[in-house]
Parts: structure tokens; C-alpha cells; sequence
């Protein structure tokens, strides 16, 4: 009788400790992830939600290549191909993306002296980059595009705003983002990426970014570059 009292008090435990398993994993189990999102949110930090951002602007420089590749080969080109993603460039990466940077990344290297001569060359680029976007955005439209001399204007700035910015995000992403955490604590690192958020959220509503992207995304499609597949070599 010992042995069946001591098998049966074995086998309720066992009961119960996979019941309380069940209970804990239940809703991931039926797929019920309400805050995973938030949470995923939630965790990125400063650095990593600005090195994400770069990932949109060098989806821009594409269509920017692919744009002024079809106009030197004399194809017809829509002058929304260079519009759409200019207006894109000044609502999400200057006056949003930039800002973050010039408001709250530059300052501290510069409190600090560190990286000064980077962060200085930095702060030119963006502003011949809203020079160059005022090129784009003032040409590329359907009274002026048709001229070939606003044409070129447009390719003359695609071309120097894609040279200047893939080195420009790569020295960012590279040197000044890993280096912020050697003057800024992580805390406030963190809190940044939560400031960064709050500031998405108010200038362009819920999923900033993902609007941002897909909003590319259909530029892409439009060009018929959007197929990963198509960029690789045969």
C-alpha cells in the first residue's frame, strides 16, 4: 500500500506541474501574441532603430539608380519615379530621421569631443542632401520633367545624393552608432529608442515604419524591381 500511496502522490504532482506548463504556454500555443509587437518595440534601441531607417533610404538610392539607369538609356520614365521617393526622403529621413540625429546622437560626441571631425562632416551631408532633394522635388514634376534640361538636373542630383549617402549611412552605422554606448550610458541609450518611438508615432501615426516601407515598396513595383530574386547574378 506504501508503494501505491507513494505512486499515486507522484503522478497527481506530475499531473500538476503539466498542467501549470499547459496553462503557461496556452496562448502562445493558439497563437494569442497580443504584445509581442509592443514588445518587440519596445526592445530596440536608438542605434538599431536609426541602422533600420538606413535600410528604407538605401531601398530610395535603388530606385534613385534604377531611375536614372532607364533615363540614360533614353526609356520613358515617369517623373513620380523620382518625385515619390524625394517626398519620402524629406518627410521620413530629413525632417524625421535627421532631426533624431542632429537632435539627440550628434550632440553628445560633440559634448564629449569625440568623433567631432565625423560628426561635423555629417551634419554638412545632410544639409547638402535637402539641397539636393529640393533639386529633385522641384524638377521632377509633369510641367518641368519633360524638358531635358530638368532631366538632367534630376539625374545630375540622384547621382550625388546616392554617392554622397551610401557612405555617409555606412559611416554612421559602422563608427558613430557602435561608439555612442562608449559615452552614453545603455539606460539612456534605451530611453532614446523609446523617445525615437513616441516621436514616430506622433509625426506619422502608428507603424511609422512600416508605412515607410511599404510605401517604398510600392515604388519598387512600380519600377518592377521589387523581386529580390531579380538581382541575382545568372
Amino acid at each position: 500500500m506504501d508503494n501505491d500511496r507513494r505512486g499515486f502522490l507522484h503522478a497527481a504532482t506530475a499531473v500538476g506541474v503539466a498542467a501549470v506548463g499547459s496553462l503557461a504556454v496556452a496562448p502562445r500555443a493558439e497563437g494569442k501574441a497580443p504584445d509581442d509587437k509592443k514588445e518587440a518595440d519596445e526592445e530596440i534601441s536608438a542605434p538599431e532603430d536609426l541602422m533600420r531607417e538606413h535600410g528604407v533610404l538605401n531601398r530610395i538610392l535603388l530606385v534613385f539608380e534604377e531611375g536614372v539607369r532607364r533615363l540614360r538609356r533614353k526609356e520613358d520614365v515617369p517623373p513620380d519615379v523620382f518625385h515619390k521617393p524625394a517626398t519620402l526622403v524629406r518627410t521620413f529621413v530629413e525632417d524625421y530621421h535627421e532631426k533624431l540625429e542632429e537632435k539627440f546622437i550628434f550632440p553628445p560626441f560633440e559634448k564629449h569631443k569625440r568623433l567631432t571631425d565625423l560628426v561635423t562632416v555629417l551634419r554638412q551631408q545632410h544639409e547638402a542632401g535637402r539641397k539636393l532633394t529640393d533639386v529633385i522635388l522641384h524638377a521632377a514634376v509633369a510641367d518641368r520633367f519633360g524638358r531635358a534640361d530638368a532631366r538632367q538636373e534630376v539625374v545630375r542630383a540622384c547621382e550625388a545624393f546616392v554617392r554622397m549617402y551610401r557612405p555617409h549611412e555606412a559611416r554612421e552605422d559602422t563608427v558613430l552608432f557602435p561608439a555612442l554606448y562608449t559615452i552614453v550610458p545603455a539606460k539612456e541609450v534605451k530611453e532614446l529608442g523609446e523617445r525615437f518611438e513616441e516621436e514616430e508615432h506622433r509625426l506619422f501615426g502608428e507603424d511609422g515604419f512600416a508605412k515607410a516601407v511599404e510605401q517604398v515598396a510600392g515604388i519598387e513595383k512600380q519600377l518592377g524591381i521589387y523581386d529580390l530574386a531579380g538581382f541575382t547574378p545568372k
